[in-house]
């Protein structure tokens, strides 16, 4: 049986991601903070044909990260792939006098990814296989005022992504850096502002994963973000970004 690992499988993009997958008939591994959460996925994933174990862990913490992985590398089966995507992205707080809140959207969106990833890595050198995916953003393209821990966060990993595939290619593994524009989820369920070509998840998901399958490096998406959103957001001037910022 082939198995995926899935952080932040507990709403969102991961759980439609534990869905799509349970339908191909997956044995999927959900982690995330949210047991009760978890657990309804897991009944859910079950139900579309799959198999499905719940890890209930921060993904802060590096211990439980590894200990959950270990543990499902060792269930029967391959495993094919691992999303890291959990995330936070909450604003800057920048006249709060404090780095509490940005310090926490770094952490998670940095470190809880390295704390996903980097487990299975020995294992799919080991068997030259296997597909690593990380939730970036569009927002990596530029850094956003008031949301800079959040832009400056998948900025980072984008890059780490690129050089993860650099790495690991001669090993069968392929790393894809996925960049959506608006999904909805929990986190843009909070979005008071307009969002331009917002996204139902399950259509997201499916391009999601079969960008994982072809092995892409970067994918952008929905395509007008492509085309039009990340060449302004990395070539415009300072002064029109200044303009709309509050």
């Amino acid at each position: 049986m082939k198995k995926v690992f899935i952080s932040g499988a507990s709403s969102g993009i991961g759980e439609y991601l534990a869905y799509s997958y349970s339908k191909l008939n997956y044995y999927v591994g959900l982690a995330a903070r949210r047991e009760n959460n978890l657990n309804k996925v897991a009944t859910k994933c079950v139900e579309l044909g799959g198999k499905a174990k719940i890890y209930p862990l921060d993904v802060l913490n590096e211990i439980q990260c590894s200990v959950a992985i270990k543990d499902f590398i060792s269930l029967p089966g391959s495993v094919e792939a691992v999303y890291a995507n959990a995330g936070a992205g909450t604003p800057d707080e920048l006249s709060s006098g404090s780095s509490s809140a940005m310090n926490r959207i770094l952490s998670i969106n940095i470190l809880g990814v390295t704390n996903t990833v980097m487990p299975f890595i020995p294992y799919m050198k080991s068997i030259k296989n296997g597909k690593i995916a990380v939730i970036c953003s569009i927002a990596s393209f530029r850094g956003l005022a008031h949301h800079s821990a959040y832009s400056g966060s998948k900025a980072a990993v984008r890059n780490i992504c690129q050089g993860w595939g650099t790495a690991l290619y001669k090993y069968g593994i392929s790393v894809t850096a996925i960049c959506p524009g608006f999904i909805k989820s929990e986190m843009t369920d909070n979005n008071e502002f307009y969002m331009p070509f917002l996204m139902d998840t399950d259509v997201a998901v499916k391009k999601i994963i079969r960008a994982v399958d072809k092995k892409r490096k970067v994918f952008i998406f929905p395509w007008q973000m492509r085309f039009f959103t990340v060449p302004i957001m990395k070539y415009a001037p300072d002064w029109i970004f200044r303009k709309f910022s509050i």
